[in-house]
């Protein structure tokens, strides 16, 4: 399944969200059997991006999806083992971006964060749309992107700040670069949230 497919399985409500990141396709493959058979959770996603490497989300209820996590590290080793989290409480836009239901935003600024790993852009854009009224104009995980992820925040300059700044605490070590465009020039959303 690719990383711009609807996620199956999870609805709108579901709120926990546990990612892992290995560095080995073999060693992914591995570890997500384990996660599934740990606790009772559902694997939305798994399958390798760039470069190499291997990325499974799962949702559940909070334990469970903690076990699981635990699980998949504990199988692939922490030599192959490139991010993982557990995330209760989501951020809906988190969630719709994933799916690729963003709305496509017409807003007086853009933020992007962009971080060497896929799996802590999320983290990143969920403590982003938690910091202020921005909207998620878009996702993006390791597809074509040498293993990277970003995420596009919009809204009012002020707020974009505020959220761009957040995600950068949340990206710490994993933070590649960074960016506010204000006032982007008319067109930049047709380009942003094109998926070739």
């Amino acid at each position: 399944m690719s990383p711009y497919e609807p996620l199956q399985g999870q609805s709108e409500e579901s709120s926990v969200l546990g990612m892992v990141e290995f560095l080995s396709i073999a060693r992914g493959i591995l570890a997500s059997d384990a996660m599934v058979k740990a606790a009772p959770i559902t694997m939305l996603s798994s399958h390798p991006i760039d470069p190499g490497r291997y990325l499974s989300v799962i949702t559940g209820d909070l334990a469970s999806v903690e076990a699981s996590v635990k699980a998949g590290f504990d199988a692939a080793g922490s030599d192959y083992t490139v991010y993982q989290f557990v995330l209760a409480n989501l951020h809906t836009q988190v969630f719709k971006a994933l799916q690729g239901l963003a709305p496509t935003p017409i807003r007086d600024a853009v933020g992007i964060v962009e971080t060497f790993s896929a799996a802590s852009i999320v983290k990143a854009a969920d403590a982003a749309c938690k910091a202020a009224p921005v909207e998620l104009a878009t996702l993006h995980l390791a597809l074509r992107l040498g293993g990277k992820g970003y995420a596009v925040i919009v809204g009012d300059i002020a707020d974009v700040e505020a959220s761009v700044d957040a995600g950068v605490r949340e990206a710490g070590a994993t933070l590649y670069q960074s960016a506010i465009v204000p006032n982007p020039y008319e067109d930049i959303y047709v380009h942003l949230l094109a998926r070739d």
